[in-house]
């Protein structure tokens, strides 16, 4: 049976824990921090020295690790990008801009154990040549932002941050930037551009990379908070040891978050792969299973802006057999791994690793036009597909919640839908509104239709019902006679 494996949430619900510097340390904090810094240049058999970042670098891509934002690109490869040749200085920044409708686990982190977050930070800056980082927080956490601060003055008090970082001659900054409440800034383009003081619009990819052209046209690292935590671990226990955890190509721990109609909500960290959907909803562990007396209805496995499984589904996965061949295998929904590639397999994503579960008790409809709504309003506006297709979808999803409804209004939101993504917008913002809308209508179409139909019945019956005399007409009517 699958078991809660806590790696980054090790200390951080445990009674007595708290988010002070002193409480960190008599836990082993910024000892990997420590190591770190303490490692010399390797020898190579070809004469050549590999430095401590490369090191550390390698390290981080040996273990496997993916973001854990949303696309889980692999976060080594991402730091190999990175532009070292140009002299200028390179920089870094945490994404904790958590704004994904569903996803709750970053700020577990940042309100209970930030040390954490900053350690791991410390170790990447290091590794990356970087002197100067900033932590991108949502604009909403307001106590987050507080906490970071604090935390970062602990630091900075007993010389994990500033200058000769403990002596190594290692120098670091970092500081704490509020966002305004935008979705679109947890686009990593258009939080460098918010982090420049301007309108986030996100950049055109080619050429503004950010691994090459970032923050202030800069070389510029970008990574989640649950990613950098991560690094630590990886420098504390080796890469190898870290892969070890998870399964293939699927390394470490994910910290799930589970709303919607289940009978424990929260957050649960767990092995990459170790848990099905299905156990992280029912098992007593986890979830704790339906509602009493409720069906389940539909998952959204990644967020608001993945697409929406519905129970019973069935999909032919190709796996590996105990003899190294691949077969395809027919997979239940409910028994799909938790994992970045099984989900992409079945036609959706993990994202941010938040799952909606929803029952019987739901109007589908409804739980479609409450997301649109979002996306409509959150469109950056920068793009024409995005900016006028988002708030198209919205409207004809009003109307059918509102007693407008067609029964063409389903096809009249795939189109839409469909002329969205694939290209046309600057940033992956049009694949968000639009896949939800694709998905909804193309699982549970009929409910899409019979709303939209008993609307026009509806309005049908009104138009030829007859019209009641008011009082004075009918008085006229008596008084002829």
């Amino acid at each position: 049976m699958p078991q809660e494996y806590k790696l980054i949430l090790k200390h951080a619900d445990e009674p007595g824990y708290t988010a002070d510097i002193e409480c960190y340390l008599r836990h082993g904090g910024y000892d990997a921090l420590k190591k770190a810094l303490a490692m010399q240049p390797k020898d190579l058999p070809d004469g050549k020295k590999l430095s401590p970042q490369e090191q550390i670098r390698e390290d981080v891509k040996f273990s496997g690790l993916r973001g854990r934002g949303g696309a889980g690109f692999s976060c080594g490869l991402k730091w190999s990008f990175v532009d070292r040749k140009s002299g200028k200085p390179i920089y870094l920044i945490c994404n904790a801009d958590e704004s994904e409708p569903g996803t709750f686990k970053d700020r577990q982190i940042m309100y209970k154990d930030p040390h954490q977050l900053i350690e791991g930070m410390a170790i990447a800056c290091y590794a990356n040549d970087v002197h100067l980082a900033y932590i991108y927080i949502r604009g909403e956490m307001t106590d987050g932002a507080k906490i970071l601060n604090r935390a970062l003055a602990e630091a900075r008090a007993k010389n994990f941050l500033g200058k000769n970082i403990l002596g190594s001659g290692y120098e670091l900054e970092i500081h704490v930037h509020r966002g305004a409440g935008a979705y679109i800034c947890g686009e990593e383009t258009g939080l460098i551009e918010s982090l420049e003081g301007k309108r986030p619009y996100p950049r055109i990819k080619p050429p503004y990379f950010p691994a090459v052209l970032g923050l202030w046209m800069c070389p510029t690292i970008v990574n989640n908070v649950e990613t950098l935590c991560n690094v630590k671990h990886i420098v504390a226990m080796g890469g190898a040891e870290f892969a070890k955890l998870g399964t293939p190509n699927n390394t470490g721990t994910r910290i799930v978050s589970l709303s919607g109609h289940v009978k424990k909500p929260g957050y649960y960290e767990i092995e990459v792969g170790k848990a099905t959907i299905g156990e992280l909803i029912n098992d007593p562990k986890f979830g704790g299973g339906l509602l009493d007396g409720r069906k389940l209805k539909a998952v959204i496995p990644g967020g608001s802006s993945a697409k929406v499984f519905k129970a019973g589904e069935k999909f032919k996965l190709k796996k590996k057999g105990a003899d190294g061949q691949m077969t395809e295998q027919e997979v239940e929904m409910l028994d799909l791994p938790y994992d970045f590639d099984s989900l992409i397999a079945a036609g959706s994503m993990s994202g941010s690793s938040a799952i909606i579960v929803i029952d019987d008790s739901a109007d589908i409809v409804e739980a479609l036009a409450n997301i649109a709504e979002f996306y409509a309003h959150e469109s950056c506006g920068q793009c024409t597909p995005c900016r006028e297709g988002a708030l198209w979808m919205s409207k004809a999803l009003h109307r059918l919640t509102h007693g407008e409804g067609r029964a063409a209004d389903a096809d009249y939101l795939v189109k839409i839908a469909d002329n969205i993504p694939n290209g046309r917008t600057i940033c992956a913002f049009g694949e968000a509104c639009s896949w939800p809308v694709q998905s909804f209508v193309g699982k549970f179409k009929d409910e899409f239709v019979a709303k939209g139909k008993a609307d026009e019945e509806r309005r049908a019956r009104e138009q030829v019902k007859p019209v009641a005399a008011t009082p004075s007409e009918r008085h006229e009517l008596t008084t002829a006679h």
